[in-house]
């Protein structure tokens, strides 16, 4: 019977260890995210020979006050290149009606950021994300965003093809 449990539990963390999706999040602290508060993450090593989509994984409140939501991602690559891109995200429907999934007040989203991407640079990549939002008629970004609680990545094999 031990056998048989160690061979088990050995499937187990094998299956486990093979994921081809990989994951990190950082709670924002009350649910407050200040705007010049970046959100950083340095990615694992991947191999430079597949391609993968990155999605950026979000959990917002129903005290979030937008139905879209602006952030600026930069990636960082081991040679220093950084290549910043603006996103915006619907959050809510028209009637809103939030967009994520979820039961009770928190609603997990998952973000397109970049499909079919390849690592071709070894060494760590970084990943910075912060939110760019203003009120309408405003020049000054929002200071205090509230209702995002937390901000993290996934990485996953690529369907698309380079």
């Amino acid at each position: 019977m031990p056998r048989i449990l160690t061979l088990v539990l050995g499937l187990i963390i094998f299956g486990a260890c093979n994921s081809d999706q990989i994951a990190d999040y950082q709670t924002i602290d009350k649910g407050l995210w200040a705007h010049d508060d970046a959100i950083e993450f340095d990615l694992p090593e991947l191999d430079s020979l597949r391609s993968y989509d990155l999605l950026l994984s979000l959990r917002n409140t129903n005290d979030y006050p937008y139905n879209n939501l602006f952030l600026l991602a930069t990636l960082t690559h081991p040679d220093g290149y950084a290549v910043v891109d603006t996103l915006e995200y619907r959050m809510a429907a028209p009637d809103g009606t939030w967009l994520g999934v979820g039961a009770g007040n928190i609603k997990d989203n998952l973000l397109a950021y970049k499909e079919g991407m390849t690592f071709e640079k070894s060494g760590p990549y970084r990943l910075s994300v912060k939110h760019a939002l203003r009120n309408n008629g405003q020049v000054q970004g929002v200071s205090q965003l509230k209702g995002i609680v937390e901000l993290g990545y996934q990485i996953r094999s690529s369907t698309l093809s380079k």
